[in-house]
């Protein structure tokens, strides 16, 4: 893989760092602390846009050369959006509420360079099994669903023994999806084979 330029990840997400060098690029970390608030008329992949953009223009004023990357993940029950939760209370009743039926999990990613500015989303549907009370308090307990949409890591305990099937990229319910991400920076020039 060949870069026209440096890439730069703004992400502590050791989910995105995997997903991105399983890409094969070499990209740089740089992180600040955005807060992660949308308008409330905003409706699902409009949210994870503007909050993948949000990110981004955070970044601006000290871009160079480089092209970077930022990602929200968003989880949707119907239309309600399920960020991070915020305590064990919090994160077992929206397991319950994924419970036994489907939802859709949806990243919003941004490519921002001096030039301009690239948003696009991709979105996965999730269907979990019906979960038992002690299976909910085990992963709140045993795992950390604090930094997870939906308060769930597909690749996690929860994924494995709860999640019956997915339709659309399992990258994406990550983090991620790397698919679309890897076809935007080949259209925009920035990465050759």
């Amino acid at each position: 893989m060949n870069l026209s330029r440096p890439l730069l990840l703004a992400s502590n997400s050791p989910r995105r760092k995997e997903l991105l060098t399983g890409l094969g690029l070499e990209y740089t970390v740089r992180v600040k602390e955005v807060h992660e608030e949308f308008p409330a008329h905003l409706k699902r992949a409009e949210v994870a846009e503007f909050l993948a953009s949000h990110k981004a223009d955070a970044y601006l004023d000290a871009l160079q050369d480089e092209v970077i990357i930022t990602a929200d993940t968003i989880v949707c029950l119907g239309d309600r959006v399920l960020n991070k939760p915020q305590s064990h209370h919090e994160a077992a009743e929206m397991l319950r509420a994924l419970s036994g039926t489907s939802h859709d999990v949806i990243t919003g990613v941004c490519l921002l360079s001096r030039e301009g500015k690239t948003v696009f989303h991709d979105i996965t549907k999730v269907y979990f099994k019906a979960l038992s009370q002690s299976e909910i308090d085990f992963y709140t307990n045993h795992y950390k669903p604090f930094d997870k949409a939906g308060a769930y890591g597909i690749q996690e305990w929860i994924g494995m023994v709860g999640i019956e099937r997915i339709e659309g990229s399992y990258f994406n319910v990550v983090g991620l999806p790397v698919q679309k991400l890897y076809t935007h920076l080949v259209a925009l020039g920035i990465v050759t084979v």
